[in-house]
């Protein structure tokens, strides 16, 4: 326990525990200092949890950059929260974090989420381009109505009337690696199409012989000659 106090960084109203490879939240912060803090910077960890935050609950700042946070993250509910960074985790599904947000942080006003999946920039793929990106900022807006600030741009006026009328149908959606749009394998199918009736069986040179009888009925035509006298 003393050894991790010792890493502690108190200054003033803010806690610092950074750069320490732990995987959840130590329990001495909270005991230690859960009653001091305003503002916790848990940065550079490894965090997959964050069950130790129950006790901080006069926290307005919450710092939890470059961490193994992923769509099973869950806040205690924090009143006071006002700022919250979870860039460079690894949260890939933005509906399901932003309904938890809404309900665990009702005085949420700055936002960054730069550096995961679920946040479409081109710093997380080449393939996102500004309207991806703008379209998520749309979205975002919509559900967390008292945002001024996400990522690394201020809210503005503009994109709040946007998100108000559209941004609830602004959510980026892709599919899956593997998944084919027609639900079927035939796009994968590389057999030529043929109209004709595929046989089980591998084609034979051998031929067949049968019996084939034609009759003509008609009355002006070459074909006559070819006809017997006994079918007339």
């Amino acid at each position: 326990m003393a050894g991790i106090e010792s890493r502690v960084v108190l200054n003033g109203s803010q806690v610092s525990y950074i750069g320490h490879d732990c995987e959840e939240i130590p329990p001495v912060l909270g005991r230690r200092f859960a009653h001091l803090a305003t503002r916790l910077d848990l940065s550079f960890n490894k965090l997959r949890s964050l069950e130790g935050l129950k006790e901080f609950s006069c926290l307005e700042e919450l710092i939890l950059d470059n961490n193994l946070l992923g769509n099973d993250l869950r806040l205690p509910r924090l009143p006071y929260l006002h700022t919250l960074t979870l860039n460079k985790n690894q949260i890939t599904e933005l509906d399901r974090l932003l309904n938890h947000l809404a309900e665990a942080l009702p005085s949420l006003e700055y936002l960054s989420l730069l550096g995961n999946v679920a946040c479409p920039n081109e710093l997380v793929s080449l393939e996102n381009d500004e309207d991806d990106y703008q379209r998520y900022r749309y979205f975002v807006i919509h559900k967390l109505t008292k945002l001024k600030f996400l990522d690394s741009r201020k809210v503005t006026a503009k994109e709040s009337l946007e998100a108000k009328a559209r941004g609830a149908y602004m959510k980026v959606v892709k599919p899956r690696d593997g998944v084919v749009s027609s639900g079927s394998d035939s796009a994968c199918d590389e057999t030529p199409y043929t109209p004709l009736p595929q046989s089980k069986e591998p084609a034979s040179p051998s031929g067949i012989l049968t019996k084939c009888r034609y009759v003509y009925i008609g009355k002006h035509s070459e074909g006559n000659r070819f006809i017997r006298d006994d079918q007339l």
